[in-house]
Parts: C-alpha cells; sequence; structure tokens
C-alpha cells in the first residue's frame, strides 16, 4: 500500500494519503462494512414504494423491520385495533414489500461479497459523515481470483492495492467529490420517491409515484462521474504499477464478463454490465488525454466539478480537451 501510495504520488503528481486502517476481509466482514450504506439509499425508496412515511426519516433501521413482528398492530391498552380491509391491504403489501426488497438485497450482498475484490470506500451517505473513509481487500475472493486466472498471487495481490490506491488518490485530490456523488444519489433518489413530481400527474409508475417526478438529469451526473472515476483509476494504475501487468489485465478483462449463465444473469440483474461499460468507456476517455497532453493533465478533471467530463464528452475526448484546455 505504501508503495502504491509512493508511485501513484510521483507518476500521477496528486498529493494524497490512504486511510489510516486498512482492513483484509473475509466476505461477512465485507457485508458488514457495506450495509448500512445499501440501508440509507434504499430506505426513502422503500418508504414511497409502500407509503410508509415513518420508515423514511429512519435510515437507521432495518428495511427489512427487524426486531417485531411482521403486520401486528396493537392500541396503546394493548389490545387489537379493528382496521378497515383497505387499511389491512395496504398493511399487507407493505409487510410484503418488505420480505421481497429483504430477499433481493440479501441476494445483492450475498452475491457482492463472493466477487469484490478490493474497494475504496469513501462512505457516501455514512451515518457518521467525519469518519475516516475506509480501505478493504476480501482475502478469499483475491486468493480465489488469482487461482482461477492462474496467475501469480503476490502479484495479482499487489495490482489489486495499486488499483484500490488510485481511488484514494482520486478523492484525495478531489475532496469536493464524495459531496458531489452524494449530492446525486440524494437528488435521485427524491425525484424516484416523488419528491419532485406534482401532485396531479396522471401517469404512475408501479410504485404509485408520478412519471414526471423522475428526474434523469442527476443520475446522468452520477454516471459520468463514475465512469472518470473508474476509467482515471484504469489508466492511471497501469502506468504506476512497478511490475508486468499486461497478462493480468487481459485475464481479468475476460473475467468481467466470462463467469456460467447464473453468474452473468446476477451481473445483469446487478447492473454490474453497466460497470463494465464505465472501465471500458472511462479508461478510453482517459487513453486519448493522456495520450495528447501527458498523464498531469488528465489529473486536472480532479480540481473542480466543472472539469468533468460531460457524458457526450466521454465519447468525444477532444470536447473536453476544448473545454477544459488542461
Amino acid at each position: 500500500m505504501r508503495d502504491a501510495r509512493t508511485r501513484l504520488r510521483e507518476v500521477a503528481g496528486i498529493d494524497f494519503d490512504v486511510p489510516d486502517a486498512i482492513e483484509v476481509q473475509n466476505r461477512h466482514h465485507w457485508i458488514d462494512a457495506s450495509v448500512g450504506t445499501f440501508r440509507n439509499v434504499m430506505a426513502p425508496i422503500e418508504a414511497a414504494a409502500t407509503g410508509d412515511e415513518e420508515s423514511a426519516g429512519v435510515a437507521g433501521e432495518s428495511a427489512g423491520g427487524v426486531g417485531g413482528s411482521a403486520g401486528e398492530i396493537v392500541d396503546p391498552a394493548g389490545g387489537p385495533v379493528d382496521l378497515p380491509a383497505g387499511d389491512l391491504t395496504r398493511g399487507f403489501a407493505r409487510d410484503l414489500s418488505r420480505v421481497a426488497n429483504t430477499g433481493s438485497m440479501a441476494f445483492t450482498l450475498g452475491f457482492l461479497a463472493r466477487n469484490v475484490l478490493g474497494q475504496y470506500d469513501p462512505l457516501l451517505l455514512a451515518d457518521e459523515p467525519d469518519a475516516d473513509h475506509g480501505l478493504y481487500f476480501v482475502h478469499p475472493n483475491i486468493v480465489a481470483v488469482a487461482t482461477s486466472l492462474d496467475v501469480d498471487f503476490p502479484r495479482f495481490r499487489r495490482w489489486i492495492a495499486f488499483h484500490e490506491v488510485t481511488h484514494a488518490a482520486e478523492f484525495g485530490a478531489a475532496p469536493w467529490l464524495p459531496e458531489y456523488l452524494e449530492s446525486r444519489v440524494e437528488r435521485g433518489i427524491e425525484g424516484f420517491t416523488g419528491g419532485g413530481g406534482s401532485a396531479g400527474s396522471d401517469g404512475l409508475t408501479a410504485g404509485n409515484l408520478p412519471v414526471d417526478a423522475l428526474d434523469t438529469e442527476p443520475f446522468a451526473e452520477l454516471q459520468a462521474a463514475m465512469t472518470a472515476v473508474e476509467g482515471y483509476a484504469e489508466v492511471l494504475m497501469d502506468r504506476a504499477f512497478d511490475g508486468e501487468y499486461a497478462d493480468l489485465r487481459r485475464k481479468l478483462d475476460e473475467r468481467r464478463g466470462g463467469g456460467g449463465p447464473i453468474q452473468r444473469l446476477a451481473r445483469r440483474l446487478l447492473g454490474l454490465g453497466l460497470k463494465r461499460r464505465q472501465y471500458e468507456q472511462g479508461a478510453a476517455f482517459f487513453r486519448e488525454v493522456v495520450d495528447a497532453r501527458g498523464i498531469e493533465a488528465a489529473g486536472v478533471v480532479w480540481e473542480r466539478p466543472e472539469n468533468l467530463p460531460t457524458s457526450a464528452e466521454l465519447d468525444d475526448p477532444a470536447a473536453w480537451l476544448v473545454r477544459v484546455d488542461p
């Protein structure tokens, strides 16, 4: 990790540091570290879909309603409450939705926990905003992938470390980036849950949310920013890595699109194909920028939010070079 930090500082000309604590995890440790972020993102969506206003403001509680019997309603005196049939139906639908959401999230976390190799965690939407960022490596996954790819384990482990430290370099060079990403996530969720729509809209989504509430701009900006994050990391780590990596890059790229039919289906359901396109599109953008102006010019993207490439510029690096002129 220290070697990666030193090399990246030299190659990119970026001043940054790595987290104080580096965690080498088992799979269940990664789930523990990630479940809070998933919960905070899903709480307002679940509240809008089920009509449960109370859960919208309780991001710290489980979306699955752990700790109480589902559907049990009592009055303050302890006796049962007679509810209209409509209320009972809504209550049943809400509980059913929670069970489905909990099952979906369990599948998501379980699948990812078996596939994540390393992760730089800027703690977006964290309950404690001032907490230190995190850097995790899921040891059994790194061992399993190195074995399946038939590559030298120490070299593969070192290459993965360089990749994650590159993300630390990006966020260290752009202290505004976590807030930028958080704001796009929050705006997108607000639009999805009807926060920006009109009450009189005729069109409704499946969750009875106004169609005109859906604002795609925050998600487009979020996707463009994450494409820049992944693409810059791909290009910089290859230039900074202090060993042979061509075979590692080729085999890992093949793994991203491979696997059996169940794995491919799971990747599609979880949007991991989008992440692969982010790697490819972002890397192609920054390779052209670096070839034209050099690696330090590419780092200008982290000076301020306005320097991020737009969705259109990701396919037209020359337009970004003209606009930003790094």
